[in-house]
């Protein structure tokens, strides 16, 4: 692979001025992050430490093999919902190395509403259920949880992915094969306590842990029976009447060693195998992605300065260089993980979706997996276009992206827009992982142009009755379409409804691509199979 050779000034006053607007933006973003991941309020954390337990993210620190990454997703979902009163939803989730083995974690915060789950909080259990199976990774629950969030009853128990999904998913996880350790560390209540019941083994904190289907409250209502909640579902009861836990642990320290000692049992799985070499740092230095950011979307940006300040060496062996220009595409490697890049360049012609789609076949027959890194407005529209069939050559990459079978990753490193998100592996496309930075936006068009259509529908009615629109009413639509969408479209709305699996630091993209690649080998990639390119 050849070295690629940056065009872009460092020093230069352009450079400077993005690299400062981006670091507003990105300081911003650390700023919230902060304040989200204390979990909730000092009164409850207070509270949650004087019981003699450790807060969530605590205990995934004892949890994950020492001096590993965890990487946590969706830290901001919620965010700017519910005036605030959930932060990251109540539940941290994310994948972390228990020894040696890649595994998803969950643990319930119960500084947050108790760890009850609201719409978002399913949301998130969920995702993280799905990245298990996609990848075929052990899954630890760490509960501390109320069960449901009564108030909003309707948002979380009825529906096909509400509260009864997380059984029928460790169901079929337990299927597949894929290991899953349920430490119990306070509530388990309700539904909540099949967690620990569907898991392959189940460990309680004593005096501490509390496994019912109907709590005492329940229970004298129902029953007139006055009982403790440990009397009634506690560890002794658990671990030497019922049998519904495996283990009884002393402490929140002591159940972690045990959680872990049971990850040293578990058989040997089979992996993905790849051509993985040493890894290496880029050449240029990660942190010039600061200046190159796209902050002002009108400014185009070269995807190759991005590119070669990700992958390994900043080298690229580009395909069809000189083809389709809009879009780049080429091999790279990652952490030492061979990768194919797809990078937009601009808007998706009719040649480079056909580009796109030829080089996902070469991904895919070869078994590398895809990385997508976006910043798009669309697939090119006219009478031209439309003549040339662009729809049927922007469906052949739409479908090349939906039935591609090797790992997919998705960085949307400044717009992503319209169908153009469909043909970059969105979300709709299941990619393993997608991420968006500060920066970057998404919605169905941009904001001016969503303005620029209505308005014009909007004339023609009044042209229809002999009128002009007025010009008051036209910079009011104008201003209201563009807030709107500026608002909708920002990454923060986007993670706060996990649309995305976090916001990322660019600095932290290639580290984040390549434990993706990582988690993904522990589920062989099967054979590509397509269907029918319209020609």
């Amino acid at each position: 692979m050849f070295k690629l050779e940056t065009k872009i000034d460092v020093n230069s006053k352009e450079f400077k001025e993005n690299k400062k607007a981006f670091l507003e933006l990105l300081g911003k973003y650390k700023g919230i992050l902060k304040d989200v991941t204390k979990g909730g309020s000092e009164n409850a954390i207070s509270k949650h430490k004087e019981r003699g337990k450790l807060l969530a993210r605590e205990r995934i620190n004892k949890l994950i093999d020492p001096n590993t990454p965890f990487m946590e997703l969706s830290q901001l979902a919620a965010y700017d919902q519910y005036d605030n009163g959930f932060p990251s939803a109540g539940i941290v989730t994310g994948i972390g190395v228990i020894q040696g083995r890649e595994t998803v974690i969950i643990a319930n915060d119960a500084t947050v509403k108790g760890g009850t789950y609201m719409q978002w909080t399913i949301r998130k259990h969920l995702r993280a259920q799905d990245i298990a199976m996609e990848n075929k990774l052990p899954t630890v629950y760490m509960v501390d949880s109320g069960g449901a969030f009564l108030p909003e009853q309707d948002t979380v128990f009825p529906d096909k992915n509400h509260f009864g999904r997380f059984f029928y998913n460790q169901a079929r996880l337990s299927a597949m094969g894929v290991p899953q350790i349920a430490i119990v560390m306070g509530s388990c209540t309700a539904g909540g306590a099949y967690v620990p019941a569907m898991s392959d083994e189940a460990i309680i904190v004593k005096n501490q842990g509390t496994i019912f289907l109907g709590g005492p409250p329940l229970v004298k209502a129902a029953t007139g029976e006055v009982v403790t909640a440990e009397e009634l579902g506690g560890g002794e009861v658990h671990t030497r009447i019922s049998g519904v836990a495996d283990h009884l642990a002393d402490n929140d320290t002591h159940a972690i060693q045990i959680c872990r000692n049971i990850f040293e049992s578990l058989d040997e799985h089979k992996k993905q195998m790849l051509d993985v070499i040493a890894p290496e740092d880029p050449a240029y230095d990660p942190e010039e992605l600061y200046g190159i950011a796209p902050v002002d979307f009108k400014k185009a940006v070269d995807s190759r300065e991005v590119i070669m300040r990700i992958v390994d060496g900043s080298r690229f062996h580009e395909f069809k260089e000189n083809y389709a220009p809009t879009l780049v595409t080429g091999f790279a490697r990652i952490m030492g993980y061979p990768v194919g890049i797809l990078a937009n360049n601009g808007v998706l012609m009719p040649e480079s979706a056909v580009k796109g789609t030829h080089f996902i076949e070469l991904c895919t027959s070869r078994k590398i997996p895809l990385v997508f890194l976006q910043n798009i407005t669309g697939f090119i529209v006219g009478k031209d276009f439309e003549h040339r069939g662009i729809a049927k050559d922007g469906a052949k990459m739409v479908h090349a992206v939906a039935n591609a079978n090797v790992p997919k990753f998705t960085i949307l490193f400044g717009g992503s827009f319209g169908a153009g998100n469909y043909g970059m592996a969105g979300r709709a496309y299941d990619p393993r992982l997608l991420f968006m930075w500060p920066n970057a936006k998404i919605s169905v068009m941009g904001g001016q142009q969503a303005a620029n259509v209505l308005i014009s529908v909007k004339k023609d009615q009044y042209a229809a009755r002999g009128l002009e629109m007025p010009q008051e009413e036209i910079d009011k639509m104008l201003k209201g379409i563009v807030d709107k969408y500026n608002v909708e479209g920002s990454a923060y709305y986007s993670t706060s409804r996990l649309w995305d699996d976090g916001i990322l630091d660019p600095v932290d993209t290639r580290k984040v691509v390549g434990m993706g690649i990582a988690m993904s080998l522990n589920n062989p990639f099967p054979d590509q199979k397509f269907g029918v390119f319209r020609m």
